[in-house]
């Protein structure tokens, strides 16, 4: 997987630069993630951005996400009492008002009062920040499409006579230290197909599926079962699905990047159902993966500097 900084050259710091530059202003912060994928949606750096701000997190897509899982992803966020979880997805047509009910409740305000609440909305690319946005104000305001990076500069939105909504271009960050969050991100569209290779992202999804939603491939493409028990599923599913949709080439062999586009084409489009990649169990072992991995980073890191004083040293002692 690149590296995200390579996806979107000199753009991310130039929008943490001015969504530090509003913060100090700033009383509540939504944040705008993927359903499918709650935690790898989450952009790590923008925690540390709005800090103990009062935060709604937004699950956008959620049509397209598990409702099981959901629920789930909803209870793991909500202890803390400064953050609320709210469900949406473009096609409901109340999430304005559920919206502002939830700002209301976070950070009430005397009937009285005469200021206004600043709201800050983050979330990465393509995550339906654009869209969600002109549902909030019933008319088109932020520019949409189907390509991540859209939103290139702080739009100030008066939502309402209480709100005024500061919109920020999505942010990816610097390192993407856990691998499957990676993955995660290109199946569900968060990364742009130039930084990866379909069959590599299908093969994962293929896994995936097998171990939690078999039924949905079956379904989908109508396959007679599922090769369980060969040595690579994964490839024989896409290869099984190329049959299926005609993606041969001389010899009868199957184009693997035809069978990956639609099997990935179909995911995003929810044609297999409602699907989540990941749950709150998942990412607690991931972390501690990450964070082992870390660990090892840095003492092989602090073990080749002590290699060179030594080196250095030795250099010396012999003029």
């Amino acid at each position: 997987m690149l590296n995200p900084i390579q996806w979107y050259p000199g753009h991310m710091h130039k929008a943490q630069k001015e969504v530090r530059e509003q913060l100090p202003e700033i009383d509540l912060v939504i944040e705008v993630l993927d359903a499918r994928i709650p935690y790898s949606s989450q952009n790590p750096m923008l925690a540390q951005l709005y800090g103990d701000r009062p935060v709604i997190k937004l699950f956008n897509k959620s049509d397209l996400a598990d409702p099981a899982l959901t629920e789930r992803w909803q209870a793991y966020y909500q202890p803390d009492k400064s953050v609320r979880t709210l469900p949406v997805n473009s096609k409901d047509t109340q999430i304005r008002t559920k919206l502002l009910q939830q700002i209301e409740a976070l950070l009430p305000l005397p009937d009285n009062s005469v200021k206004k609440r600043r709201l800050l909305i983050l979330g990465i690319p393509n995550v339906g920040k654009s869209t969600l946005i002109n549902t909030l104000c019933e008319r088109t305001i932020a520019k949409t499409g189907n390509e991540p990076a859209v939103t290139r500069l702080i739009q100030r939105i008066q939502l309402n006579a209480r709100n005024t909504l500061f919109d920020t271009p999505g942010m990816l960050w610097p390192n993407i230290d856990n691998a499957h969050s990676g993955y995660r991100l290109a199946i569900t569209g968060g990364i742009k197909e130039t930084a990866f290779e379909l069959p590599d992202i299908a093969t994962y999804a293929s896994e995936y599926l097998l171990n939690t939603y078999p039924e949905r491939l079956m379904a989908r493409f109508s396959l007679s079962e599922l090769p369980n028990h060969t040595p690579y599923p994964d490839l024989e599913v896409l290869e099984q699905i190329g049959r299926q949709r005609g993606c041969l080439v001389s010899g009868g062999q199957v184009d693997l990047d035809k069978a990956s586009r639609i099997l990935i084409s179909e995911l995003r489009e929810g044609l297999l159902g409602p699907i989540t990649w990941e749950t709150p169990e998942m990412m607690q072992q991931e972390k501690a993966e990450v964070e082992q991995i870390r660990e090892e980073k840095a003492a092989k890191k602090a073990a080749r500097k002590e290699a060179r004083d030594a080196r250095k040293r030795q250099r010396k002692k012999n003029r």
